[in-house]
């Protein structure tokens, strides 16, 4: 792609989520998802494959659905307030229609179905857009609007989305379809503790985006798009293969990697709220994610044992990629266990 044009896409993405984030009328919030949606869309499209163009052509499909539905709610909502303000979101019926058009464009359960497929038609990079920063601006409206939502949809909305995404992603052979019921698990963990503590969302998300980006960065290194390229990766690095199987358990929430420590405060949170069995849902369901996380693991570390093999030792070929961004989401993705009392005097 002409660098030109990538800077303009890229810039505009920034233009379209800080539009968003600033404003507090629901038009210019519209707009600034719109511009969004539409800068991605050359992006995902860009290498003119067929499996691309249907998943740009899906994906735009879902979030047209979706800022259709975002405006027919807001100006619902505006015709019978009389205010167009984020906040006030008096009128029930536009506010459960705002949540339902927002879940869908981050895809929570169970309008989760377009995350996988889209995914799996996409490069590793863009996945990774579409993984962290297209989240934001429909995070952010969440944050905004989630005092005037009815609890008991929330609640609901997070349940299903990690039940889901750990279900869904037991049988998968894809690792962006993996990665990608994966972000659904945690889109859930993020909601369902957001009316009781919207600072662990915000600690949900930051935690999120860290392992996202280092998964994806690592297998865009090793060129892994399966499982079976997983199983032969350990030829190439060594050492990429240990920390890429480092981060799977991150996602997953194992201790003592950083993962554990948005799990950990949420599952508190909601027994101090005298929700037991709603905490335990989500234990069991962050379970069903660590299982398939481990099954990365295994394919990774012990379907092969390190012994010489026929062909030439692939090790010896240094890449040309850098390394920087995947170095620093790394170590945030494994190390910050320990400093997890500084964190959290950040987020609060």
């Amino acid at each position: 792609m002409n660098p030109y044009v990538l800077m303009t896409l890229l810039s505009s993405l920034g233009l379209g989520t800080t539009l968003t984030f600033a404003s507090s009328h629901w038009l210019l919030a519209w707009m600034g998802l719109e511009i969004n949606t539409l800068a991605i869309v050359p992006l995902m499209a860009q290498h003119h494959h067929p499996r691309a163009v249907e998943a740009t052509t899906k994906y735009f499909l879902t979030q047209a659905t979706a800022a259709a539905m975002i405006l027919f709610a807001s100006t619902t909502n505006a015709w019978i307030t009389g205010e167009w303000n984020i906040d006030n979101m008096s009128n029930p019926v536009a506010a459960t229609m705002i949540i339902a058009a927002l879940a869908l464009k981050i895809g929570l359960a169970p309008m989760h179905l377009w995350m996988p497929d889209v995914l799996q038609g996409l490069d590793l990079l863009t996945g990774l857009i579409l993984s962290t920063w297209q989240k934001l601006a429909p995070l952010a409206l969440i944050v905004q609007t989630a005092q005037t939502i009815d609890p008991l949809i929330l609640t609901a909305l997070g349940l299903m989305s990690t039940l889901v995404g750990g279900w869904g992603g037991l049988n998968q052979t894809q690792l962006r379809k993996i990665l990608a019921y994966s972000s659904i698990a945690h889109m859930g963990w993020m909601v369902i503790i957001l009316q009781y503590a919207p600072q662990l969302t915000l600690l949900a998300l930051i935690m999120y985006i860290f392992m996202t980006s280092a998964a994806f960065l690592t297998l865009k290194i090793s060129s892994a798009t399966n499982i079976s390229t997983l199983a032969v990766i350990w030829s190439k690095n060594p050492t990429l293969t240990m920390t890429t199987a480092l981060v799977m358990l991150s996602l997953g929430g194992l201790p003592p990697l950083t993962g554990f420590m948005p799990k950990w405060f949420i599952l508190q949170e909601l027994a101090t709220q005298s929700l037991p069995l709603v905490a335990t849902v989500m234990a069991l369901a962050a379970l069903l994610s660590l299982y398939f996380y481990l099954r990365l693991c295994y394919a990774m570390t012990l379907t092969i044992s390190p012994n010489t093999v026929n062909s030439t030792m692939p090790w010896r070929i240094r890449t040309t990629q850098t390394s920087l961004p995947l170095a620093t989401s790394t170590v945030m993705a494994l190390g910050l266990l320990p400093v997890t009392p500084t964190i959290m005097m950040l987020v609060n």
